[in-house]
């Protein structure tokens, strides 16, 4: 596999997000089997792993970093590990944003300890905390750098002008925010910035929590207590079938490139900008190499024009932005 740059932090094309295996996506999965997926990501050529404090595993708290740590321990010095701070949930699983500089500090410990290193390759601001202005978070982190405990940090869910501000105190290397044909409210905000100032664009939920895969049908039925699609728009029926044109173009050009439409997804995405890194999330063996397998798909300046001509005639009706944070 090839790799790309994230400002000056060299990773693989794809990256593997592993929120999945405990989190949102359904009853967690079973350790010892993520484990063995995590290493045949590996040996896939994926360099790149994304976790975070706020990711639980079966009731204990900061979970899948520990089983990152567990994973990736015979690899120490050959892969990326980012991590996550600053957000936590209360009892009414709601999300609280808490970028306090002790804050930051406590969850660095705690995370470092975890993962069993002593510097994080990549550790972001899990989400804006509106309480604290992002010039001290980005102060915080230039000393955090200085001292070694961590070597470059980025922001999720930050917009272009929140980059600017933090990034003219302590260079980000990254921002995570969602991205896909689905969610492309980045390209004309956040693009321009990364593309001046040098910082990579890392994109999650790069097939739209699943539904570009096409896996899904409006009769497709989601565990209400454990997976949070069964409240996601792009899955609510109407929504599925105001969606099938957008599929319909997916799947031509799957077609023409004997690819699936997952590959198709995640190579438009690659395709868009160098300085781009998708993360996918899988608990399957089977879509791990398929996903993986899309760095192969590539499309002529042609293609990609036409395909991205198809895709802004298409109306977006319903698809996940986020929660909101207090």
């Amino acid at each position: 596999m090839k790799t790309r740059k994230l400002g000056t932090l060299e990773v693989s094309e794809v990256g593997l997000g592993c929120m999945g295996m405990h989190h949102a996506y359904g009853a967690p999965r079973d350790e010892k089997e993520m484990e063995k997926l995590i290493h045949k990501a590996v040996d896939l050529g994926i360099t790149f792993f994304d976790t975070a404090e706020i990711y639980e595993a079966k009731g204990q708290p900061h979970g899948n970093e520990l089983l990152v740590a567990r994973a990736l321990a015979p690899y120490r010095g050959k892969v990326k590990i980012a991590t996550k701070f600053g957000l936590a949930s209360n009892e009414n699983h709601e999300l609280l944003a808490d970028s306090r500089p002790q804050t930051i500090r406590k969850s660095l410990e705690g995370s470092l300890k975890r993962l069993g290193v002593e510097c994080i390759d990549l550790y972001y601001q899990h989400r804006v905390d509106p309480k604290i202005p992002v010039e001290e978070v980005a102060e915080t982190m230039a000393e955090l750098i200085k001292e070694g405990k961590i070597a470059h940090w980025g922001m999720s869910e930050a917009n272009a002008e929140q980059i600017r501000a933090a990034h003219a105190v302590c260079p980000v290397t990254a921002v995570q925010n969602r991205y896909s044909m689905m969610t492309r409210d980045g390209e004309e905000t956040v693009f321009p910035v990364c593309e001046e100032l040098n910082i990579g664009y890392v994109a999650f939920s790069p097939l739209a929590n699943g539904f570009l895969s096409g896996a899904y049908t409006k009769d497709s039925k989601f565990d209400k207590e454990t997976d949070f699609r069964s409240f996601l728009p792009q899955f609510q029926p109407k929504n599925m079938d105001a969606h099938q044109i957008l599929l319909q173009l997916v799947e031509k050009f799957a077609n023409m490139k004997h690819a699936t439409k997952a590959q198709i997804s995640l190579a438009w995405v690659l395709a868009q900008r160098l300085f781009i890194v998708p993360i996918f999330g899988t608990t399957k063996e089977e879509r791990l190499y398929e996903n993986t397998a899309s760095v192969q798909v590539s499309f002529s300046s042609e293609e990609l024009a036409q395909l991205n001509e198809a895709l802004s005639h298409i109306e977006i009706k319903g698809v996940y932005m986020g929660a909101k944070t207090k």
